[in-house]
C-alpha cells in the first residue's frame, strides 16, 4: 500500500544527501552550514547562490580598509619584552613591588603571594625615524618601526585566556555572542564567490599553548552564514569538503542542483530563509572543493617568495599561515584571523619568548613587506596582539628559586601593547602609554571595544549604527557601553 510519509521521507533532502554518498552532506557541520538550532536568513534578500553583498546603506562612511588580517599571539605577550621598555623598572629587578600599583588589584595567579618586581628579560633599542623602542627579541618587526602605528595604553576586562579571548573577539565575556570577523561580514559582505568571507588558521609555537575553542569565530545569533571557517594549512584544507573517491564532478554537480531544485520547491510553501541559506551553503561548498585545495597549496609561490616568509609547503606553521592571510586577501575573503598559541609565560619566559618570536617575527614582517609591495596594505588593516599583556612583577619557578632565567610573568589587563599597520591607520607612531612600571595604562588609554570601534570606522562603519535586535535589545560588538574610534590614529 502507498504510503505517502514514507515516499517524503525517502525525498527528504538529508535523506536524499545521505544515501547518495557524495559527501556534501558532511558539510552540514559547523564550520560551513552550522547547527539546526541556528538560523540563518539571506539578508540581502537576492537568490541563494549569489554573493552576499552586505547590509544596504553600508559602508555608512568612505572607508580607508576593505578587509583586516588579525594576528593574534595567543596567550598574552608581554608588553615588557616587546615594545614597552621601563628603565624604572630596570632600576627596581628584584625589589618588592610598591603596594600604590597594586593594592586591591585583581592578579591571577600572583593573588596572595609577595610580588617582586622583575625588570626586563632583554635589551631595547631605537629604531627607524619614529626612534620606535624595540626589545631585542624582534630584530624584523624592528625593521616596521616607520610602518605601524603602536598602542601601547590597551587594557582590557578579563583576566584569564578564555574570556579575555572572548572578550576582545566578540566585545564581551558571555559565549554565544558573534566575533568581530562575523560582524563584519555580517555588515559588508564578501568580495568572493568561492570562498567564505571568515577564514580562521592557527599555528603554535613551543610550550605555553592554551587552546583556542571554535566559538572564539562563531557568529553567534547572527546567521550561520558569517561564522569564521577554519582552514587546515597542512593535510586537507577543510574538513569534508574534499569529494569521496569515486565521485565525479558531474555526479556532485547534479546533486547539487537536484538538492537545490528539492529545497527552492519547499520553499514555495513553507517560505522557511533558513532553507535559502543552506542552499547558498551547499554552492560555497561545492565551489570551494575547486578552489580551496589551490588556495592552500603555497608550492606555486615563488622561491623567493616563500624564502621571505620563511615559508615550507605544509608545515603548518605561522609563515605558512601568513603566506595564505595574503593569499586570501588577494581572493577577496573580508576578515583573515590567524591565532598563534604559544605566548603563556608564567615561567621561562626569556627562553619561551624567544621560541614565540622567532616563530612569528620574520613572518609577520614578511606578510606586512609583501602587502606593501603589492600595493595592498593601504587598503588592509593589519593588527598585532593578544588577548591581554604581563605583569611587572616576577611569577617565580618555585622549583628553580634562585635563578631568575626560569622567571615568568602573570597575566595583566591594566596596561599593555598592540600595534596596528595599513588601512588608513598612521605609520611610524607610538600612541598611549603606561606608568614608570609598565603596571597601569597611564595616556590615553584605549579599551577593547575602543579597537573595535576604530577597527569597523576604517572599514566605513559606524559602531553605533551596526546593531541587531536579539532578546529585546540592539545588540552591537562594541556593546551599550561607551566607546570611541581613536582618530588620533587614523590618517
Amino acid at each position: 500500500m502507498f504510503d505517502p510519509t514514507t515516499f517524503a521521507n525517502l525525498l527528504n533532502r538529508r535523506t536524499f544527501l545521505r544515501s547518495t554518498g557524495v559527501g556534501l552532506g558532511s558539510i552540514a557541520l559547523h564550520t560551513l552550514l552550522a547547527s539546526e538550532s541556528l538560523s540563518a536568513t539571506t539578508v540581502d534578500g537576492n537568490s541563494a547562490d549569489a554573493i552576499y553583498r552586505g547590509l544596504p546603506g553600508l559602508p555608512h562612511h568612505k572607508p580607508t580598509a576593505k578587509r583586516v588580517i588579525f594576528l593574534c599571539m595567543a596567550g598574552g605577550p608581554s608588553h615588557l619584552e616587546t615594545f614597552d621598555y621601563k628603565p624604572k623598572l630596570e632600576a627596581l629587578d628584584g625589589k618588592e613591588m610598591p603596594d600604590e600599583y597594586t593594592l586591591g588589584q585583581p592578579i591571577a595567579q600572583l593573588q596572595g603571594k609577595k610580588l617582586i618586581c622583575q625588570g626586563p628579560m632583554t635589551k631595547f633599542n631605537q629604531y627607524g625615524e619614529s626612534g620606535l623602542t624595540v626589545s631585542d627579541y624582534f630584530p624584523w618587526l624592528a625593521k616596521l618601526a616607520d610602518d605601524i602605528c603602536v598602542i601601547k595604553s590597551m587594557v582590557t576586562e578579563q583576566i584569564n585566556h578564555d574570556p579575555a579571548h572572548t572578550f576582545m573577539n566578540t566585545g564581551t565575556a558571555l559565549s554565544g555572542r558573534p566575533s568581530m570577523g562575523a560582524w563584519i561580514t555580517y555588515g559588508l559582505g564578501s568580495e568572493s564567490s568561492d570562498l567564505p568571507g571568515f577564514v580562521v588558521l592557527t599555528s603554535m609555537a613551543g610550550n605555553g599553548a592554551q587552546p583556542i575553542a571554535s566559538r572564539q569565530w562563531s557568529a553567534g545569533f547572527l546567521p550561520s552564514r558569517f561564522q569564521g571557517v577554519e582552514f587546515n594549512s597542512s593535510g586537507d584544507p577543510v574538513h569534508y569538503v574534499r569529494k569521496p573517491d569515486g565521485v565525479s564532478p558531474q555526479l556532485q554537480r547534479q546533486t547539487v542542483d537536484a538538492i537545490k531544485r528539492f529545497d527552492m520547491n519547499r520553499n514555495k510553501y513553507v517560505h522557511n530563509p533558513e532553507i535559502n541559506t543552506r542552499i547558498a551553503a551547499y554552492e560555497m561548498a561545492y565551489r570551494m572543493q575547486a578552489s580551496v585545495p589551490h588556495l592552500m597549496d603555497i608550492s606555486d609561490e615563488s622561491q623567493e617568495t616563500l624564502e621571505l616568509y620563511g615559508a615550507k609547503p605544509g608545515d603548518g606553521s605561522f609563515a605558512s599561515n601568513c603566506l595564505l592571510a595574503r593569499r586570501l586577501a588577494e581572493r577577496g575573503v573580508r576578515f583573515i584571523h590567524l591565532y598563534h598559541r604559544g605566548w603563556d609565560h608564567h615561567n621561562h619566559l626569556r627562553n619561551l619568548m624567544k621560541t614565540a618570536s622567532e616563530t612569528s617575527d620574520r613572518p609577520t614582517w614578511a606578510l606586512l613587506n609583501d602587502l606593501k609591495q603589492r600595493g595592498m596594505l593601504e587598503d588592509t588593516l593589519l593588527i598585532w596582539g593578544g588577548e591581554f599583556g604581563r605583569t611587572p612583577m616576577a611569577q617565580l619557578d618555585t622549583s628553580k628559586p634562585t635563578v631568575p632565567e626560569a622567571n615568568g610573568r602573570d597575566h595583566h589587563i591594566k596596561g599593555f601593547t598592540m600595534w596596528m599597520a595599513g588601512g588608513g591607520v598612521k605609520s611610524g607612531m607610538t600612541y598611549g602609554a603606561t606608568d614608570d612600571l609598565g603596571y597601569n595604562a597611564a595616556e590615553n588609554v584605549v579599551h577593547v571595544r575602543d579597537l573595535h570601534a576604530t577597527m569597523l570606522h576604517v572599514l566605513g562603519i559606524d559602531h553605533k549604527r551596526l546593531s541587531v535586535r536579539h532578546q529585546g535589545l540592539d545588540m552591537k560588538l562594541t556593546g551599550v557601553e561607551e566607546a570611541r574610534v581613536v582618530h588620533e590614529i587614523l590618517v
